[in-house]
Order: structure tokens, then C-alpha cells, then sequence
């Protein structure tokens, strides 16, 4: 008889632990946390200002001349960009791991995304190549770099704690998102009340962003610690590594396996709303870029209200049951989005994605620190990362595409976007959460995937 299928109720985790404090790992004080919880609040700003709401609209309108092609342009520079991580993130994890150097890691990548978004200031109106191939660099930094914070969650967090402390952190990363969008929002209002145009003032929230984003992330530098012992893993080439690792976990961690391709799918309709909300508003609903500027902002509201709020949650009912709930609300928020035609019935999806955007992503951060091994943690975030990066490589270039095929129909493509959390609800509801929790802790007791493999066996058997 398999184990109880969720980390909760009749689970074999140890019960939450209430307060902060006793949420966190012995020996983990709050001043880490918030280090921690403060990488979260700096690189929100890059996502929300730069792809989300500013640079993105600012590239397809202004950069590319409103050009049919613009927005297959922009998808495809950050496809490029996904597709970098994930054929170098694995094995970048590996080097973090084997070496105790996930802290270096992220400041290297922190600090390329930092000035890469500074450079982002000087791309005006027809620097279509340069435009992308700096976005392109922002972006693989910004990914690395979320990559390898993600993989300190099960080192500040008790086991049966992951769900609140992740949740705590992604809803405190929304008021940055939220901060560096107001002092955008109210910079883009000083200078156009002026009669400044987006060539303008988009090159000053550019900037604003970057600095925001570099002074934010100093604490997680300066309190953070590395507390896994070196894995000692030899690595090998990327694509070397890519194989062995899939070969490694299809074998050992089947149930693992299966939240990757999950994530995979449902993160692909997620990436489209990061990347492709403003778009969407814009040239859907007819939004104008400080309308737009206050949508996401509103967005992210409820995205830091679901991510504060849901991590509680989780952590009672179980990891596996309450991503379902988000994927479910991501189906009915395409449904609600595609019928809008009323302005009002376009915020109420608003609000429904970003409920559904803090929740699904909080929880999935969780359910990787839950099924990772010691010693491992930033390979197997690594791994999750790859799977993000397939999907936001799939997800917004499918958009691109699709829109690009129906002459401009967005509203045809966000309804595609909705197949993904389909199928990615489906793949959900294969796994057996107990079962992987279980193997992850074997892995824990006897260190190596070839002395695991006799009991392993038996945990799959029973």
C-alpha cells in the first residue's frame, strides 16, 4: 500500500510549525530570511517593469514601429535567452553544489542582470538587434540567478514549513515588482505630463529598475549561508550533463520527473501572462501604457495577497491538492479573459492571474524543495529551472506565433495558452507526492543514486 499522497493530513512530515520562527530550519535566525526573502523582493522589479509592463510594449511599439513582427521578435529573443539556461543551468547547479559557491553564482548573475538592464537605456527607436540582444542577456542573468536563490529554500526552511516560508518570500517579492512599477509609473507620469515621449522616460525606469534591483539584492549577499555539504560531483559537459541527469532522475525519482514535465506545461501559460499581459492589454483591450502601467500593478496585488496567504494553505491540505487549485483557476481565468470584451470583466481576469500567479509559482517552488535531495538542491532546482525555461521558451513564442498566423488575433492565442494548464493538470494528477518525498529521503540516508537503487525499488513496490 503506497504512502498518503500529499505532505499534510496523514503524511509522514512533521506538522507545520506556527510563526516564522518556527517555520524556519534550526540554526536559520529571521535576519537570514529576510536576506533571502529580499532577493525575492529585488529581481520582482526586473520582471514587472522590464517584461512584464515596460520595455516589452516599449520594444513592439516604439523599438520595432508597431511592426506585425515585433512581437514574434520579442519572444524569440527571450526563447533564445531560455533556451541558454536551460542547456547551461543544470550544470551551473552542479558547480554550485559541488563546491558550496551557489552564493557566487548569484551574485555574478545578479550583476550582469543589473548592468545589462542599465544598457537597456540606451536602446531607442529602431535599435531592433541591439534591443534584443540586451534583453536576451538581462534575462538569462535574471533566470540564474532565481534559479540559485530557489535552491537556499530547503536549507532556511523545516520540511513541513516549505509551502509558507516559499509563499512568504514570493508575496514579499510582489511589493518589490510593486515599488519599482509605482516609482516607474509615477516617473513615466512626471515626464509625459511634460509632453516627453516613450524614447524619453522609458530609458529613466530603465535605469530606476536597475538600481532598484542591485541595492535590494545586497543583503542576500551579506547574511545568506551555505549549509549542504559539497556534493563532490564531477561536471561534465552541459548536454553530458543534461542526459545524465534525465537519465538519473527518469530512474530514481520518477515522481520528480513528473513535476518537472508538469511544471513545464503549466509554467508555459504562465510565462505568456508575465511576458505578454501588456501586450495583450494594449492591443486586445486597447490599454494605454499608464492604464496598463496600473493593471499589472494591480496584478501583482493580488499575486502578493496569494502567495502570503496560500502558503498556509498548502502546507495544511498538501502540496500535489493545492496546485491543482491554482491550475484550475488559470483555466477559468483564459475563459474569463477571451470573453471579455467589457473593460471590467478584463480586470476581474486581471485580478484572478495574479491570485493564481503568486499560488502557482509559490507552490511549485515548494514542491522542489520538498522532493530534492541534500546535497543536490541547486542540480535539482537547476532541473526545475530547465523545465521553466522550456516553457517559457514554448509558451510566448507559441503566442508570438499564433498571433503572427491570425493576422494579430490575441484573443485566439491566449485561448491556446489555456491547452497548457490543461495538460499540465493532467500530469499533476499522475503523481504520487508521498512516494517522492519518500525516495528524496532514502537518497538523504545512503548518499548515491547506485546504493539507493535496492531500496528504492522497494518503495516503488509497495
Amino acid at each position: 500500500m503506497s504512502a498518503p499522497d500529499a505532505v499534510g493530513p496523514g503524511s509522514a512530515q512533521p506538522p507545520a510549525h506556527r510563526g516564522l520562527s518556527g517555520a524556519l530550519a534550526p540554526g536559520v535566525k529571521r535576519r537570514e530570511f529576510w536576506s533571502w526573502a529580499f532577493y525575492d523582493f529585488a529581481n520582482s522589479g526586473y520582471t514587472t517593469v522590464v517584461l512584464t509592463t515596460v520595455f516589452n510594449t516599449y520594444f513592439v511599439g516604439v523599438v520595432a514601429a508597431g511592426k506585425d513582427w515585433g512581437t514574434l521578435a520579442l519572444t524569440s529573443a527571450l526563447s533564445l535567452s531560455y533556451l541558454l539556461v536551460m542547456f547551461t543551468m543544470p550544470s551551473l547547479g552542479t558547480y554550485a553544489d559541488a563546491h558550496r559557491r551557489k552564493r557566487r553564482v548569484l551574485f555574478l548573475s545578479t550583476a550582469g542582470c543589473v548592468l545589462a538592464t542599465c544598457l537597456l537605456a540606451g536602446i531607442g527607436p529602431g535599435m531592433v538587434l541591439a534591443g534584443l540582444l540586451v534583453l536576451a542577456v538581462s534575462n538569462y542573468c535574471y533566470c540564474v540567478g532565481e534559479s540559485v536563490i530557489a535552491a537556499f529554500l530547503p536549507e532556511i526552511a523545516r520540511p513541513g514549513s516549505l509551502g509558507r516560508v516559499s509563499g512568504w518570500g514570493w508575496g514579499f517579492g510582489y511589493f518589490g515588482g510593486m515599488l519599482a512599477l509605482g516609482l516607474s509609473l509615477l516617473l513615466v507620469s512626471v515626464l509625459s505630463g511634460k509632453g516627453y515621449e516613450a524614447p524619453v522616460y522609458v530609458p529613466w525606469v530603465m535605469l530606476l529598475t536597475a538600481v532598484l534591483f542591485g541595492l535590494s539584492a545586497i543583503p542576500s549577499f551579506v547574511f545568506l549561508q551555505e549549509r549542504s555539504a559539497p556534493s563532490h560531483r564531477q561536471r561534465v559537459s552541459p548536454l553530458r550533463h543534461l542526459a545524465r541527469a534525465w537519465k538519473e532522475v527518469s530512474h530514481f525519482f520518477p515522481d520528480f520527473r513528473l513535476l518537472l514535465l508538469c511544471g513545464a506545461f503549466y509554467q508555459a501559460g504562465i510565462a505568456v501572462v508575465i511576458t505578454l499581459a501588456a501586450v495583450y492589454a494594449t492591443e486586445a483591450m486597447g490599454f494605454g501604457m499608464a492604464q496598463t502601467m496600473a493593471l499589472v500593478f494591480v496584478v501583482n496585488i493580488a499575486a502578493a495577497a496569494g502567495a502570503l496567504l496560500f502558503g498556509h494553505f498548502q502546507d495544511r491540505v498538501g502540496h500535489k491538492p493545492a496546485l491543482a487549485i491554482t491550475l484550475v483557476g488559470w483555466m477559468v481565468m483564459v475563459i474569463v479573459a477571451y470573453l471579455a470584451v467589457d473593460v471590467r470583466v478584463f480586470w476581474v481576469a486581471a485580478v484572478l492571474a495574479g491570485l493564481c500567479m503568486g499560488t502557482s509559482q509559490s507552490a511549485g517552488r515548494a514542491m522542489v524543495g520538498a522532493l530534492a535531495p541534500s546535497g543536490r538542491l541547486a542540480e535539482f532546482y537547476a532541473l526545475w529551472t530547465f523545465a521553466i525555461q522550456l516553457a517559457a521558451v514554448v509558451g510566448p513564442f507559441s503566442y508570438g506565433l499564433v498571433t503572427w498566423l491570425t493576422s494579430g488575433n490575441h484573443r485566439q492565442a491566449l485561448l491556446f495558452t489555456g491547452l497548457f494548464f490543461i495538460v499540465g493538470f493532467v500530469i499533476l494528477m499522475r503523481i504520487n507526492f508521498a512516494r517522492g518525498v519518500q525516495v528524496s529521503d532514502t537518497y538523504r540516508e545512503l548518499g548515491h543514486p547506485d546504493e539507493q537503487e535496492g531500496v528504492n525499488h522497494r518503495v516503488h513496490t509497495n
